[in-house]
């Protein structure tokens, strides 16, 4: 049965403007201590992990253009975050940093992904820099609290070099990245939109103690009442540093399950298996 919320625009967003409004209220008389000074000037001395992204990528058949138009709202969102520190007990929330993406504040259409399909929208974009954030958090002692991922996959792959489903999506402001720092260290996030690239790096004021490798597991495409699902797993191995390193543990942090909105080769889909 669907949401009530479904079945006309105008009770879709009531049910946003609620949903945020209980975001707002959660923010104002949480006790949670929540991340809000930059520092822009300085750097912590020792790097967790480096990472970029391209910035310009050709999805299917959508308009380039919007690509282009992604780099301005990056600026602006990495220009809210650039040199946060998020000191022991502290929250990382992506959404009350970056706030809300609107034409006033100077962003402009990109591509989103909402409503199961990939569309225009004002701030389209900057799920990007969510994503290289998240990925470096989970190469980190830092717990990832609130995360979510897209209900579908929109585009085949094409150059993807992370694992599929690893991403973070955001919707202002009650679809969140939420990172916790339970350590007596701080963190500190720096990121710059560069010529070609995303960039990010993820700092501490300590040495790395624990070395991490994100992969994923049980991946396949899998055919169900006429539509195509598209599953796997996302697992962490956290050993210690040194040539002669042992495994501390490996878990699994992601569980992924998304209806799949491009054609895909029959030889690669799976039929589910009957009991």
């Amino acid at each position: 049965m669907k949401p009530l919320s479904l079945y006309h625009p105008a009770l879709y967003w009531l049910r946003v403007w609620q949903k945020r409004l209980f975001r707002q209220l959660s923010w104002r008389f949480s006790r949670k201590r929540y991340t809000l000074l930059l520092n822009t000037e300085s750097r912590l001395p020792f790097r967790y992990l480096k990472h970029t992204s391209k910035l310009i990528r050709k999805l299917g058949d959508s308009d380039i253009a919007l690509q282009h138009n992604k780099v301005i709202n990056l600026k602006l969102a990495v220009a809210s975050v650039n040199g946060v520190v998020i000191h022991p007990g502290e929250y990382f929330s992506f959404c009350r940093l970056v706030g809300r993406p609107t034409r006033k504040r100077g962003y402009v259409e990109g591509m989103e992904l909402s409503f199961g399909e990939a569309r225009t929208g004002v701030g389209g974009g900057i799920c990007q820099l969510s994503n290289l954030i998240h990925w470096m958090a989970i190469h980190s002692p830092l717990v990832v609290v609130e995360r979510s991922n897209h209900s579908f996959d929109p585009f085949p792959d094409e150059g993807r070099v992370l694992p599929f489903g690893s991403g973070a999506a955001i919707f202002y402001n009650y679809v969140d990245l939420v990172l916790y720092n339970p350590t007596d260290r701080c963190f500190q996030l720096k990121l710059k939109v560069g010529e070609q690239q995303l960039e990010g790096e993820l700092l501490c004021e300590q040495a790395r103690e624990f070395r991490y490798h994100v992969y994923q597991r049980e991946h396949r495409f899998l055919r169900e009442c006429g539509r195509v699902f598209r599953e796997n797993e996302i697992w962490r191995d956290v050993r210690t540093k040194g040539q002669e390193s042992e495994l501390v543990r490996s878990e699994r942090l992601y569980k992924n399950r998304v209806v799949v909105k491009y054609a895909v080769d029959d030889a690669l889909v799976e039929m589910p298996v009957e009991i």
